[in-house]
C-alpha cells in the first residue's frame, strides 16, 4: 500500500499540489484522473520520487520516501515497475533483450535464470515465443504487452502505469486493462494508473482518485463514481451526451 498526506508541491509561483491526501490499495488497481493540468502526472511522478514534495509524506508501507536516503530510494525503486505512456522500449532491442534490461541492470540472476523470467513474463502477457522480434516488427497493442513484461520482470511490489491506454484502438485497450487488472489480483500488486479512458474508469477502477485544481477532489471506485453527484466528477467523466445517457442507464440498474 501507497499513502500519501498532506502533500504540497510547487513550481516557482505555481502552486500544482495543495494538501494532497490519498490511499493507494496494495492488491488493487488505483486510477487517477483528471484533466489536463490539474496535477495528476505531478502527484504520480511525487509518489515515484521523481519530484520533490514541498512538505507532507510519501509512505510505502508505512516508510517515508521523502526521509529516505539516496541508496534507500534506489532499493526502492527495485521494487516498482514503470509502465510509460509511448511504450519506451529500446528500438535497437529485440523483444527478449527489452525485458532483460532491468535483470541485467538491477538482479543478480544468471542468464539462464534471467532468460527463464523474460519467457515466464512473455508467456504471462500472451506474447510466448516472440523473443526475437524487434519493436518496429509489433503492432501498438503488442509493445504495450512487451512494456508490461519488461515492467513485471523484476516482480514488482508497485506498478504504476502511465495513460496504458493511449492510441489503442478500443478492443486492444479492453485486453490491456484486463490484463494489467489481472496482474494486479494475481501478484497483490499496488497499481497506479494514470489514464483518461473513461472504460478504464468504469471497468477496472477499484479506487479512483479524482485531481482537480491541485486537489484529491474526491475518491471513491466504479460503482460509486456513476452513483455520485459531485459536479466536477459527473462533468468531467461524463462529458459527452453519450456518456451521461449510459451513467443514467447504468443509475437504473
Amino acid at each position: 500500500m501507497i499513502e500519501v498526506i498532506g502533500i504540497n508541491k510547487t513550481f516557482g509561483d505555481h502552486h500544482v499540489l495543495k494538501d494532497v491526501s490519498g490511499r493507494f490499495e496494495q492488491g488493487k488497481v488505483n486510477l487517477i484522473i483528471g484533466a489536463s493540468g490539474q496535477g495528476k502526472s505531478v502527484l504520480a511522478k511525487s509518489i515515484v520520487g521523481l519530484h520533490e514534495v514541498d512538505n507532507g509524506e510519501i509512505l510505502y508501507h508505512g516508510e517515508n520516501i521523502v526521509l529516505m536516503t539516496n541508496y534507500q530510494r534506489r532499493e526502492l525503486r527495485k521494487e516498482i515497475g514503470m509502465l510509460f505512456q509511448g511504450s519506451a522500449l529500446f528500438d535497437s532491442m529485440t523483444v527478449e533483450q527489452n525485458i532483460m534490461f532491468p535483470l541485467t541492470m538491477f538482479s543478480k540472476m544468471s542468464k539462464k535464470e534471467m532468460l527463464d523470467r523474460v519467457n515466464f513474463c512473455l508467456e504471462r502477457v500472451n506474447l510466448s515465443g516472440r523473443n526475437k522480434l524487434y519493436p518496429a516488427e509489433c503492432s501498438g497493442g503488442m509493445q504495450k504487452r512487451i512494456a508490461i513484461a519488461r515492467a513485471i520482470a523484476m516482480n514488482p511490489k508497485y506498478l504504476f502505469c502511465d495513460e496504458p491506454n493511449s492510441g489503442l484502438d478500443p478492443q486492444t485497450s479492453i485486453l490491456i486493462d484486463n490484463l494489467i487488472r489481472e496482474i494486479t489480483y494475481e501478484f497483490n500488486t499496488t497499481t497506479i494508473v494514470i489514464t483518461h479512458d473513461m472504460n478504464s474508469v468504469i471497468e477496472i477502477g477499484d479506487n479512483i482518485n479524482f485531481i482537480y485544481e491541485g486537489k484529491n477532489w474526491w475518491q471513491g471506485d466504479s460503482k460509486s463514481i456513476i452513483q455520485t453527484n459531485n459536479p466536477e466528477v459527473v462533468n468531467f467523466v461524463f462529458a459527452s451526451e453519450f456518456m451521461k445517457k449510459i451513467r443514467e442507464n447504468l443509475r437504473a440498474i
